[in-house]
């Protein structure tokens, strides 16, 4: 049995009736009830894998018979033609669990894949990569993982998991010593706050947050930022920072970069699945 969170199973079932996959008319017209074979999941780009395991389960789904042999994990690097899984047993199943299965697998490992080019692209140095809340409503559990197998690491989950002082709430509160202030006698949590100018950071390195978070900065401002911003406060850039550009940023000492578009834009990963009848 493959052991996923309830969330997942409601996200499974949620897809699959979604897809009518219990009433595949197109399998039912064209294969036999008692026809059996075999499918093998091929790769046919680069990159890294992520979401084997929710396909795993959409297939169990479908039909607990089917045997199922996973030749590549999650975290994966793989090229055109590897084969990621092969399975055997009932057709009409195989293909009524085949879209709803890659597309999981397609979608999570495109941002597997995504994350893992800008993890390379900094590479040598002592900045992260990490991910932010722009995920697809629902998914975010898994988006998120999918930045971990990419070699990233993940933000706040939620709006409960941390406190993030931006703009609004700056604007809300009156400054950035107030906003901070207000969070520690919220609750005990790290607390980060948005930075637009390096007035705003020298505000903010009085107020000493956990996190200051330098929003839509070029490099030379983040390398003004590091010397004014002590070791003991994590410091992070965000807004307008592409693979073209993230090392630039990288190499001012920067510790992490968060990058929204590795989550909310990353293309899918092509991956195929053929059957052949035994």
């Amino acid at each position: 049995m493959v052991a996923v969170s309830p969330d997942t199973l409601r996200l499974i079932e949620l897809a699959l009736l979604e897809d009518a996959a219990d009433h595949d008319l197109t399998a039912q017209a064209t294969i036999a009830a008692d026809s059996h074979g075999e499918a093998m999941i091929r790769a046919k780009a680069n990159g890294v894998l992520s979401g084997t395991k929710i396909a795993r389960a959409v297939f169990q789904r479908m039909d607990a018979t089917l045997e199922q042999q996973w030749l590549k994990d999650a975290a994966s690097q793989v090229q055109p033609g590897d084969i990621i899984a092969r399975l055997q047993g009932p057709l009409r199943p195989l293909l009524a669990a085949e879209r709803t299965a890659l597309n999981f697998m397609q979608h999570l490992s495109g941002i597997a894949t995504a994350t893992r080019r800008f993890v390379d692209a900094v590479s040598g140095t002592p900045c992260r990569i990490v991910d932010t809340r722009k995920t697809t409503p629902a998914f975010r559990a898994l988006e998120k993982q999918a930045v971990v197998h990419g070699g990233g690491i993940n933000h706040r989950m939620d709006l409960a998991s941390g406190m993030l002082i931006k703009e609004n709430h700056i604007e809300g509160c009156g400054s950035i010593s107030q906003a901070i202030a207000a969070c520690r006698k919220q609750a005990e949590i790290w607390v980060e706050v948005e930075c637009e100018t390096l007035e705003e950071v020298a505000e903010a390195v009085r107020a000493v947050p956990d996190i200051i978070l330098l929003d839509n900065m070029k490099p030379q401002q983040v390398r003004q930022a590091r010397e004014m911003v002590p070791a003991t406060i994590v410091l992070e850039a965000s807004g307008n920072i592409t693979l073209d550009n993230v090392r630039e940023y990288a190499e001012t000492g920067i510790d992490r970069v968060a990058i929204g578009g590795i989550t909310h834009s990353a293309p899918a990963l092509d991956l195929s699945m053929r059957i052949c009848r035994s």
